[in-house]
C-alpha cells in the first residue's frame, strides 16, 4: 500500500501549505500518539504514559509546529519531551539514551526556512519501519477523540540535551588523540548545529572559528551551510586555517575544505574513512554509496579490494544497503555519511570527527588526502517531459549503449525518472570531461524527442 503523507525522509512541505499546517500537525501528533500507546501495551507500568522526545531546528515555525505536535500527542496520552534547536541525528541519540519510545524532529534539513518537515526515529534511534507508518497514516483517517483528563499527556523540557549530545560526539574520537594544532572554521549553516558543534571541536583541543551560528528563525541555509560553501571557502583563506567544515541546517550532511579552498565531498570523505578504517584493518565488510556515487570512488577502493555496493539514492537505502551486507560504512556524495560502528544514524559532526581521525593518524593534511581521490567529472541534465516516458525504448536504450561502448570502462550513465517532478536525469560520468558533456547532451537530446 502506497503511503499518502510519508516519503522517503519523513513528510515534507511549504508551511502553511497541506500537509505542513498546524492543523494537520496536530492531528498527526495525535496520530502517532495513539499508535505509540497502542505498542507500549502490557510493556508499560499501569498508569504509565510512552514518551515521545521532540527536537526542532532553527527555523522560525518550528515554535509552531512544536507546540503543535505536542498539543497532539499529550491529547493522545503521550509524555513529550521538548529539546529545543537539535541536530537531527542528536534526537537519534537521545531518544536512545533517554529510553523514549519514538523521537521526532521537526526539520526541512538543507531547503530554506519556509519549508519544513517532521521526521520520525524509532525507540532504537532509527527511522520508523513502513508498518509503523502505514499504522500512523491509518490512524490520522479518524476523527481525534476527548480523552479524559487524567489520561492525558504531559510535557517538559530537556535542559541538558546539548550538553549529552556534546559529550556523546566527543566520545566517538580517540581518547589517546585530539585536535590541538589544527585552526578550524566551522560552518553552522545558521542551523541546528550552531550551539554544539562548536564546543565539540574547541573541547578536543581545535582553535574553532565560527560562521553561519547566529540563527534568526529566517536564515537558515541562507547563502552558508554545506548546500552553499562559497562563504566557508572564503573563511578558510582568509584566517588561513587549516580546513573548513560545513554542515547542513539539521546537521546529517557534511561536507569539508581544504588550506586552499578546494571542497572535499562526500565521495571523498567517505573514502577518507574507509582508507583510515581500512589501516587499522576495522574496516567491517566494504563501503556503500548510491547510484549517483562517483565512479572514481568505486575504482580507488578496488584498488584496495574493498567490496563497494550501490544502493537508491536516499540515506535510507544506503541505510538498509549497509544492514543487509552486515557492513558499517556508506554514505552520498552530498555528505550524508553513516558510521554505523559510531551511530545509528548519519550524523555531520561524527562524520568530520572520524575524517580527522584519520588525517591525524596518516600525518597528511586535508589536501594531501583529497587529492588521493580525485573524481571523475561528472554531467547531470534535467530533461523535462511532456508525459510519462518508459525509459526501455529503444531509441533511449540505443543511445545509452552508444554512449557505454563510447565510455568503455572508464564511465558509466544513468538515466533515471524524479520522483517528485516531471524530469529525467540523464548522468554520465567518465576521465574525458569534454566527452562526458557531449554524451550527456546526446543522450537528453534522444530523450526529449522521445517525451514529445
Amino acid at each position: 500500500m502506497a503511503k499518502k503523507y510519508f516519503g522517503t525522509d519523513g513528510i515534507r512541505g511549504k508551511v502553511g501549505e497541506h500537509p505542513i499546517t498546524p492543523e494537520f500537525v496536530m492531528r498527526l501528533g495525535y496520530a502517532a500518539g495513539r499508535v505509540f500507546v497502542g505498542l507500549q501495551q502490557g510493556s508499560l507500568a499501569k498508569g504509565a504514559h510512552p514518551t515521545v522526545l521532540i527536537g526542532k531546528d532553527s527555523r522560525i515555525s518550528g515554535y509552531m509546529l512544536e507546540a503543535a505536535l505536542e498539543a497532539g500527542l499529550t491529547a493522545a496520552g503521550v509524555n513529550a519531551m521538548l529539546t529545543g534547536p537539535m541536530p537531527t541525528p542528536a534526537i537519534a541519540y537521545l531518544t536512545r539514551a533517554l529510553r523514549a519510545q519514538a523521537g521526532i524532529v521537526i526539520s526541512a534539513s538543507h531547503n530554506p526556512y519556509n519549508d519544513n518537515g517532521i521526521k520520525f526515529f524509532s525507540s532504537e534511534g532509527e527511522k520508523l519501519g513502513d508498518e509503523i507508518e502505514h499504522a500512523i497514516e491509518a490512524e490520522l483517517e479518524k476523527p481525534m477523540q476527548v480523552m479524559e483528563s487524567s489520561k492525558l499527556g504531559k510535557a517538559k523540557r530537556i535542559d541538558d540535551a546539548a550538553g549529552r549530545y556534546i559529550e556523546f560526539c566527543k566520545s566517538t574520537f580517540p581518547n589517546n588523540m585530539d585536535l590541538r594544532g589544527l585552526k578550524i572554521v566551522l560552518d553552522c549553516a545558521h542551523g541546528a548545529t550552531y550551539h554544539v558543534a562548536p564546543p565539540v571541536f574547541h573541547e578536543l583541543g581545535a582553535e574553532v572559528i565560527a560562521i553561519g551560528n547566529q540563527p534568526d528563525g529566517l536564515n537558515i541555509n541562507l547563502n552558508v551551510g554545506s548546500t552553499h560553501p562559497q562563504a566557508l571557502q572564503k573563511a578558510v583563506v582568509e584566517h588561513q586555517a587549516d580546513m573548513g567544515i560545513a554542515f547542513d541546517g539539521d546537521g546529517d550532511r557534511v561536507l569539508m575544505v581544504d588550506a586552499n579552498g578546494q571542497i572535499l565531498d562526500g565521495d571523498q570523505l567517505l573514502y577518507i574513512i574507509a582508507l583510515g578504517l581500512y589501516a587499522k584493518g576495522k574496516l567491517k565488510g566494504g563501503v556503500a554509496g548510491t547510484l549517483m556515487t562517483n565512479l572514481a570512488l568505486e575504482h580507488a577502493l578496488q584498488k584496495h579490494q574493498i567490496p563497494f555496493g550501490r544502493a537508491n539514492v536516499g540515506d535510507r537505502y544506503v541505510l538498509e544497503l549497509l544492514k543487509e551486507k552486515n557492513w558499517q560504512l556508506g554514505g552520498e556524495n552530498s555528505g550524508h555519511i553513516l558510521t554505523l560502528d559510531k551511530h545509528t544514524s548519519g550524523d555531520a559532526i561524527i562524520a568530520a570527527l572520524q575524517v580527522l581521525h584519520a588525517l591525524k593518524r596518516s600525518g597528511k593534511t586535508l589536501a594531501q588526502m583529497g587529492e588521493a581521490l580525485p573524481l571523475y567529472p561528472q554531467v547531470l541534465i534535467n530533461v523535462t517531459t511532456k508525459k510519462k516516458l518508459d525509459l526501455q525504448l529503444p531509441a533511449i536504450q540505443a543511445a545509452v549503449k552508444q554512449a557505454e561502448d563510447e565510455l568503455k570502462n572508464a564511465g558509466r550513465v544513468l538515466l533515471r525518472a524524479s520522483g517528485t517532478e516531471p524530469k529525467i536525469r540523464v548522468m554520465v560520468e567518465g576521465q574525458d570531461a569534454v566527452l562526458v558533456q557531449q554524451l550527456a547532451a546526446r543522450i537528453a537530446g534522444v530523450v526529449e524527442a522521445q517525451s514529445q
